[in-house]
């Protein structure tokens, strides 16, 4: 069967099911139509789409209620600004299995918030997941994911969210929502029915499901759909476009967590890089900030103006091994403090910025400082630019928990548990990995450079078996055909997925789709120095304050794009208002960057858009 013909069926099965909700509700007549509108148990017996789709839960929330089931409420706990209707589903067949093991669920749990009807925007957001995604949202006890509440009750359009296919959260504070465990089943081997529901199939059926539900509850179609996501939800996003183009009108997919089999084993690297350089010794916080903010004053300067994050990646190639001031005076330098590197951990530095290597090689950054620069011989994927907090120092103070790539404290669990379950190897990951078969034992701290370079082609060559997880196609041919619009920002000093896989990516979908001019009729991608993996700040440097985009004027933009046909440009945006410095910079459509002109560098009119070299 060809793509298009797949296309087709899957167009033809979502019409279907939509059409049908509709029909039923213009068959069942006015009295019936007005029961449709309730928030209560009818909508059980009345919203039944298909055999594999349960309603678990309906609930009703008055103006001022606490958005919350069972659980306690919180400080943090939002509250309904109108009257809000919670609808859980569950759509099957999920997997089977002994009760408790992290491999068996019941399905794809959904939660779908709907507005009063007269205040429905005849639109459909539905947000996406985080990490490993997982969580309650099948369960008639707690929330899930209150954010598409507040969604649907700010913006009165009909939003949702899902689980990923199962309900395992992990164990590890502040390092994402869920771990992988997940994806194994009690023998060892891959859950490929919960790898296809957590790559793809999740979204595509929230899209359904949610659409059906809106039509039969308000009694009409909504007219717009809408898809935002970042991380997981990210690549949830360039999944949907690439695979489901049909469901929705406008899509965005913010640092997406495409090229998934590269990154997670290049989220590992630099521990690998501490245990065979640096006989498993961390370099402490202390030092890695020495290091990377050193960086920073070394590229930062704009104007004549230290702005404190580096702007032009592309001519930073600081190296740490040839700098006498971040030096030990024992490895020639002048540091005599306790946080001095020596030159092992300043090489160490240079390769977990360059990025992973089939044999832990590194060029001299005054060659090649591995910004920009192509894949292949050696190696393997990018590492985080200059100046990224390694360790994560923002999400640290934030959450009060390590969740970088360079934590003393251990690995990015994440990265671990995908190395093990592309071995099949659950001692391979960190502790808090389960299986029937044994539970992590840290055993990828065994593993050479080359071992993990294999692991990124075991992963690639297991797709099918992970449901196409890298969801790094460039084909948006039917995407952009059925008139849908897309767009992407991603941070420079993005603390976990190195920024350069989402711009390779764009320029391979350049390349495939007939041109720059071609792919920004639909797509268009930003970049934006200094910020972070969903954090404001992901230098080392806390003083930093660069200017970040504000998501409900990009999730505007892309309104605006869809309805009205105003495809957005330069963008102008600011830094958050509770530093002393506030700044102003543009940032433009990938390839283009923001390039200093003269005047004041924290005005954006001291910038134009323009293409640098490489």
């Amino acid at each position: 069967m060809t793509n298009a013909v797949r296309h087709l069926h899957r167009v033809r099965d979502f019409n279907l099911i939509v059409a049908t909700t509709c029909t039923l509700v213009a068959m069942m007549g006015p009295a019936a139509h007005a029961a449709t509108l309730s928030c209560n148990d009818s909508l059980k017996t009345a919203f039944q789409p298909d055999t594999q789709t349960t309603v678990v839960l309906v609930k009703a929330f008055k103006q001022g209620e606490a958005i919350v089931l069972s659980e306690p409420a919180t400080p943090f706990t939002p509250k309904a600004q109108s009257d809000l209707c919670l609808v859980k589903l569950n759509v099957g067949p999920g997997n089977p299995g002994p009760a408790g093991a992290p491999s068996t669920s019941p399905g794809i749990g959904i939660e779908v918030w709907l507005p009063p009807a007269e205040r429905w925007n005849n639109r459909v957001h539905i947000l996406g997941g985080g990490g490993f995604d997982g969580g309650p949202h099948g369960s008639p006890r707690a929330i899930g994911e209150p954010r598409a509440a507040v969604v649907a009750d700010r913006e009165g359009a009909v939003s949702a969210t899902s689980d990923g296919g199962h309900p395992r959260r992990g164990a590890v504070p502040g390092q994402g929502k869920g771990g992988g465990d997940f994806g194994m089943l009690p023998d060892g081997s891959l859950n490929k029915t919960l790898w296809f529901d957590f790559a793809s199939r999740s979204t595509h059926q929230t899209a359904i499901k949610t659409k059906a539900l809106a039509a039969l509850y308000y009694g009409r179609r909504a007219k717009f759909s809408y898809f935002e996501g970042s991380s997981n939800g990210g690549r949830q996003a360039l999944n949907l476009a690439q695979n489901h183009p049909d469901d929705f009108d406008g899509i965005i997919g913010n640092m997406p967590a495409i090229n998934w089999s590269s990154f997670m084993a290049g989220d590992l690297y630099p521990q690998l890089v501490f245990q065979h350089d640096l006989g498993g010794g961390v370099p402490s916080e202390a030092k890695q900030d020495l290091v990377s903010n050193a960086a920073i004053r070394a590229c930062d300067v704009v104007g004549g103006t230290h702005l404190g994050y580096i702007v032009d990646m592309r001519a930073c190639r600081y190296d740490p091994t040839k700098d006498t001031s971040v030096l030990c005076q024992t490895d020639g330098g002048t540091n005599i403090t306790r946080d001095c590197v020596t030159r092992a951990e300043a090489r160490a530095f240079n390769k977990i910025w360059y990025g992973m290597t089939s044999d832990g090689s590194v060029p001299d950054p005054a060659v090649d400082n591995g910004w920009k620069r192509g894949l292949g011989g050696v190696r393997r994927w990018f590492g985080l630019p200059r100046g990224t907090s390694l360790y994560n120092a923002t999400f640290s103070r934030m959450f009060n928990t390590s969740a970088g790539l360079t934590n003393p404290g251990g690995p990015f669990t994440h990265a671990t548990d995908m190395v093990a379950l592309i071995l099949q190897n659950p001692k391979i990951a960190w502790d808090n990995f389960e299986n029937a078969t044994g539970n992590g034992q840290n055993g990828w701290k065994m593993l050479s450079y080359a071992e993990l370079a294999a692991v990124v082609d075991r992963s690639v060559a297991l797709q099918k078996n992970l449901g196409n997880i890298d969801s790094n196609n460039p084909d948006l041919s039917a995407f952009a055909a059925r008139g849908g619009k897309l767009l992407t920002w991603h941070g420079v000093h993005d603390e976990a997925i190195p920024v350069q896989g989402t711009m390779q990516y764009y320029d391979r979908v350049t390349q495939r789709m007939g041109g720059l001019a071609q792919v920004q009729k639909f797509y268009r991608l930003y970049i934006i120095p200094g910020v972070g993996h969903a954090t404001p700040n992901g230098t080392s440097n806390p003083a930093a304050n660069p200017p970040v985009v504000n998501p409900d004027n990009f999730y505007a933009a892309l309104v605006a794009w869809v309805e009205q046909g105003l495809a957005p440009s330069r963008l102008d945006i600011q830094s958050p208002t509770d530093r002393p410095v506030r700044r102003n910079q543009p940032i433009c459509p990938y390839p283009q960057t923001a390039v200093y002109v003269s005047g004041e560098p924290n005005v954006a009119a001291s910038f134009r858009c323009a293409v640098q070299g490489p």
